[in-house]
C-alpha cells in the first residue's frame, strides 16, 4: 500500500506511471503529496474502483492494466467534464491527453441572499468565454484563476478537491493544476467544453 506522506523510489515510479497514462500529478519528485493523491483519485475514478487516494491491490492492477478514460468527442481540442466519474479531461482529436480529478456541483440545496438554489453543473456544450488571472472573491467562495464557460460556472483552482461532487456548480481543480493549465495554454478563451 502506497499512500499520502510516503516518499522514495517507489513513489517516483508511481508518479511516472501516472504521468505516462495521462494523469496529471506535477513532477515526479518522490513525495506522495496532494498532487499524487489527486492523480490517484482520477485513476480510481476512471477504473470504477473505490476512491481513497491510496495505491492498494485494485489501484495497482489499474496502473498495470493502463486504465485510461475514453473521450466522447472525436475531433478538435476541447475539455470534457464527466460528471458521473468526476473527471476533467483534455481531449485532442478524440484522444484523452491529460486527466484530472475534479469536484463539480454537489446537487444539494444552498442559500444565497435569502433564496434557495441547487448546486448543479449543467450538461451541454459550452465555450470558455472569459477568465481571471488571479483570485476571484465571489459571493459563494474563492475561485483561483477561473476560466468561465457557462455564465458564472468555471473551471477553477481550489484548496479542497474531494473525490466526490462538492461545489456549487463549478469544476474544481488543484491550485497547481490550474497554474499548469494557464501556463500550458491548453484552456484558452474560446476552448470548447463538453459537460456530460
Amino acid at each position: 500500500m502506497l499512500k499520502n506522506g510516503e516518499s522514495g523510489p517507489e513513489i517516483v515510479a508511481l508518479q511516472r506511471r501516472l504521468a505516462e497514462l495521462g494523469y496529471w500529478n506535477g513532477t515526479a519528485d518522490g513525495e506522495f503529496g496532494h498532487l499524487t493523491t489527486q492523480a490517484v483519485y482520477a485513476l480510481q475514478k476512471a477504473a470504477g474502483i473505490g476512491r481513497d487516494g491510496a495505491v492498494g491491490p485494485k489501484t495497482r492492477k489499474a496502473l498495470d492494466q493502463g486504465v485510461r478514460p475514453k473521450a466522447k468527442s472525436r475531433s478538435g481540442h476541447r475539455i470534457e467534464i464527466d460528471l458521473k466519474r468526476q473527471l476533467l479531461m483534455i481531449v485532442d482529436n478524440g484522444r484523452v491527453t491529460r486527466t484530472f480529478n475534479t469536484s463539480t456541483g454537489s446537487n444539494e440545496n444552498y442559500q444565497q441572499d435569502g433564496n434557495t438554489y441547487l448546486a448543479t453543473t449543467p450538461t451541454g456544450k459550452f465555450t470558455v468565454s472569459r477568465q481571471i488571472d488571479g483570485w476571484r472573491h465571489a459571493p459563494l467562495g474563492e475561485l483561483y484563476r477561473p476560466k468561465y464557460f457557462n455564465g458564472g460556472i468555471a473551471v477553477h483552482g481550489a484548496y479542497s478537491i474531494p473525490p466526490y461532487p462538492a461545489s456549487h456548480g463549478c469544476a474544481r481543480l488543484s491550485i497547481a493544476a490550474m497554474d499548469w493549465l494557464w501556463k500550458s495554454g491548453e484552456l484558452p478563451v474560446g476552448t470548447s467544453v463538453w459537460v456530460y
